[in-house]
C-alpha cells in the first residue's frame, strides 16, 4: 500500500508512521513541524529504505492538491489539525481554516490522485457536544452538538467526507478518538495533559488542574490508536467509530496515578476552568469493535508509565 499521513510528524502521526513502514508500505509524510518535529521520525528515516518520503508544507497551502495528485496515494490518514481548543475559542479564524480549509485540499487532491480511501482523526471529545449521565459513554448515535469551533470543525469535515463519498465516491472512515495520549508527546504544549503532567512530575514542578478536577475524560494509547487508524485502511467504510476505552478518569484521578508512579507526594494547583471545555467525555466503541475487530488493550496505569519512562529517558 502507498498511503500518505498528513500530520505524519506528530506524536500520533509518527506512531502510525513507524506501524506502516514495520508492515512495508510506501509512506509520504506532510507536515508543517509546527508542532510536529522531525525527531519524531528519526527512527522511520533512519530504517525506511527508501519507502518515506517527507514534504514539509502547511495543509492550508493549496499547493497541497498538487502534491497529493502526484504522488498519488492508496489511502490518505489526515491527522494534520489545530488541536487547542482554546485557540479554537479564541481565534475561529485560524482554527477553520486549518481544519476546514486544510481538511478540504485533503480531499480535493485525493479526489484528483483517485486515491481509494481517507482514513480520518476525527474527534469524540468534542463533536458530541456536553453529553450527560446515560448518554455516556457517548455513542455515535448521539447528536452532534459541538460546543466549540474546534469541535464544529470536526464536525464539518465529517459532512464534507459524507459529500465526497456520494459525489465522487471516495471512501472513507472518520475515527471519533478519545483522549490520545503516548510517547512523543508534547509535554510543553496546551493540549495533551498526560504529556504535561508527565513532563513536570519530572523536573519536579507543580502540576496545575483546570477548576475542580472532577472532569472526565477517556484516556486512550497511542499505539491502541494506531491500530485502529491500520485496520481503517480496509474496514469500516463510511462510517464515523469512536474509539476510546469506555472509562471515565477524571483529571484529578489522573494526576494522582501518575504522580503515585512518579513518586511524588505534592497535590497538584487549581486554576480557573477554562471555557469551551466539556464536563464529562467518555466514549462507547462496540461499533468499532463490530466493524474493524478493534478493542483497547492498554490499561491507564500501564500506559502513563510507559510515557514517564520515556520522558525519563529521553534525551533532552
Amino acid at each position: 500500500m502507498h498511503a500518505l499521513v498528513t500530520g505524519g510528524a506528530g506524536f500520533i502521526g509518527s506512531t502510525l508512521v513507524d506501524r506502516l513502514l514495520a508492515e512495508g508500505h510506501e509512506v509520504d509524510v506532510v507536515d508543517d513541524l509546527s508542532s510536529g518535529s522531525m525527531a519524531n521520525l528519526a527512527d522511520a528515516r533512519a530504517g525506511a529504505d527508501h519507502k518515506l518520503n517527507f514534504h514539509r508544507m502547511d495543509i492550508r497551502d493549496a499547493a497541497l492538491v498538487e502534491l497529493i495528485e502526484r504522488r498519488r496515494p492508496e489511502v490518505i490518514f489526515h491527522l494534520a489539525a489545530q488541536i487547542d481548543v482554546r485557540v479554537s475559542v479564541a481565534d475561529p479564524v485560524l482554527d477553520a481554516s486549518i481544519n476546514v480549509i486544510g481538511s478540504l485540499h485533503v480531499l480535493e487532491g485525493a479526489r484528483r490522485a483517485g486515491t481509494r480511501k481517507v482514513v480520518f482523526a476525527s474527534s469524540g471529545g468534542t463533536i458530541y457536544g456536553a453529553p450527560e449521565g446515560d448518554d455516556l459513554p457517548t455513542k455515535e448515535s448521539h447528536p452532534q452538538e459541538p460546543i466549540s469551533p474546534y469541535g464544529v470543525a470536526k464536525k464539518v469535515v465529517g459532512d464534507y467526507l459524507h459529500a465526497y463519498r456520494e459525489l465522487h465516491q471516495l471512501e472513507y472512515t472518520a475515527l471519533a478518538l478519545a483522549n490520545v495520549y503516548g510517547p512523543r508527546q508534547d509535554p510543553h504544549g496546551e493540549a495533551g495533559v498526560v504529556a504535561i503532567f508527565a513532563g513536570r512530575l519530572l523536573a519536579g514542578e507543580p502540576c496545575t488542574v483546570f477548576g475542580d478536577g472532577g472532569q472526565t475524560r477517556d484516556y486512550v494509547y497511542v499505539d491502541d490508536v494506531v491500530d485502529a487508524f491500520v485496520r481503517a485502511a480496509e474496514k469500516g467504510g463510511g462510517l464515523l467509530l469512536n474509539i476510546g476505552t469506555g472509562v471515565e478518569t477524571s483529571v484529578t484521578e489522573l494526576y494522582t496515578t501518575m504522580a503515585k508512579v512518579a513518586g511524588v507526594d505534592d497535590p497538584p494547583v487549581h486554576a480557573e476552568a477554562r471555557a469551551g471545555e466539556v464536563p464529562r467525555s467518555s466514549l462507547d466503541a462496540g461499533r468499532a469493535e463490530i466493524h474493524l475487530g478493534w478493542t483497547p488493550w492498554t490499561d491507564l496505569a500501564t500506559g502513563t508509565g510507559a510515557v514517564l519512562e520515556y520522558f525519563r529517558t529521553k534525551p533532552s
